[in-house]
């Protein structure tokens, strides 16, 4: 592979990732995780 091509997969890969986050709290889905790790902790410690 050749720097160009490098360069063009790093940058799409970015590109990709940052869509995905951006789609993601569109989604609010960012709440959904807190509210899972919420319960597991509580599930660790007892009270859940």
């Amino acid at each position: 592979m050749n720097k160009k091509n490098i360069l063009f997969m790093r940058y799409g890969l970015l590109t990709m990732a940052a869509a995905l986050t951006v789609i993601g709290l569109m989604r609010q889905e960012q709440l959904l995780v807190l509210q899972k790790a919420v319960k597991i902790c509580l599930e660790c410690i007892g009270i859940g």
